[in-house]
């Protein structure tokens, strides 16, 4: 298989052979759904697991701010953390401590206690890789889930797509868009593209779910083409989403036109995808721009049998599919990385 996710056939067919044995599991292992929640007494505990495996550098950063992500989007607090660090036999005692600083500057930043984990050097990887495991709690009535989506709401987009992506590919490639022509201030533009307009959806995320949504979602690896679909699969429904409307800074642009990669399949953090009741759009909207972001309405749900579309210059496509990320088609296409 080549890197990336699994598809969702196959995903669901595996998950679909998981043992479902507790019933304070209230949201368990699903296609779509950003983590899982447990009922324990009166509190729901959130838990959810991403590792970094594309980005080399802030990589203890990364594990914080997109597990933090995850569990927000759910709207529940980020609170403990535990981080699995992976490093090859080739990693300096500098580099670990390097990644130990990172987990902790991101942790005191989201107000998150790390709380455990596991490192080790292993052969097994040519690389450093982290692995988080984030857990938040939160009121079982404030629950959100990717599968609440229903035919008539807005589809709402807060921040540009594929900030995440942009960055990686400016860090990692570097010197090959330097090559293609783009300047050096562009690309250390584009690499700061972590903190300014940044990929943490936490603050957001937390807006959003005390104005109201029927769903949220945190497109990640795939790209927000991929979110979309995840989201109709969880809820069950169509989407017909509106080209123009979709927020893609102009050095995105720029960095996907040198390197012939699409936005909408480039990874995607940075990005917050939520549905909500139409007359509550607008509401919504002014919440999150009170907060300094950019947000719009991109589309609106469907009844499932309406497919997934998107609409260009008036014109009514399907909406693109990705059997794997931008970054990982062309980083095994190209084989150059800073």
């Amino acid at each position: 298989m080549k890197q990336g996710k699994l598809p969702h056939d196959l995903l669901a067919d595996l998950l679909g052979r998981l043992p479902a044995r507790d019933p304070r599991v209230i949201v368990g292992p699903r296609v779509g759904e950003d983590a899982a929640a447990v009922r324990v007494g009166d509190r729901l505990i959130v838990v959810g697991m991403d590792p970094i495996t594309f980005a080399t550098d802030l990589i203890g950063w990364y594990a914080v701010q997109v597990n933090a992500n995850d569990i927000a989007v759910m709207g529940a607090e980020p609170k403990w953390l535990l981080a699995t660090l992976l490093l090859p036999q080739e990693a300096t005692e500098d580099e670990a401590a390097s990644v130990f600083d990172q987990l902790a500057e991101a942790c005191e930043e989201l107000g998150i206690a790390p709380i455990g984990g596991h490192t080790e050097v292993t052969s097994s990887v040519g690389r450093p890789v982290v692995v988080g495991c984030m857990l938040g709690e939160m009121d079982p009535e404030r629950l959100v889930t990717t599968e609440g989506a229903r035919p008539g709401d807005a589809v709402i987009l807060c921040g540009p797509a594929a900030i995440e992506g942009t960055a990686l590919l400016a860090r990692e490639m570097g010197e090959l868009l330097r090559e293609k022509g783009m300047g050096e201030d562009a690309v250390a533009r584009a690499r700061n593209f972590l903190f300014d307009p940044g990929i943490s959806v936490v603050a957001a995320a937390r807006a959003a779910a005390e104005v109201g949504v029927t769903a949220m979602h945190d497109p990640t690896e795939g790209g927000l083409a991929t979110g979309l679909l995840e989201l109709a699969l969880a809820s069950k429904v169509g989407l017909e989403i509106e080209a123009e409307r979709i927020p893609i800074l102009p050095l995105t642009r720029e960095v996907c036109s040198r390197l012939g990669v699409d936005p909408l399949g480039l990874i995607a953090s940075g990005a917050l995808l939520m549905t909500v009741r139409p007359e509550e759009a607008e509401g919504m909207l002014g919440a999150l721009r009170g907060l300094g972001r950019e947000a719009a309405v991109v589309g609106r749900a469907l009844p499932e049998s309406e497919g997934l579309s998107l609409v260009v210059e008036g014109k009514r496509q399907p909406l693109p599919r990705f059997s794997r990320d931008e970054v990982a088609r062309l980083f095994d296409e190209s084989g150059e990385r800073d």
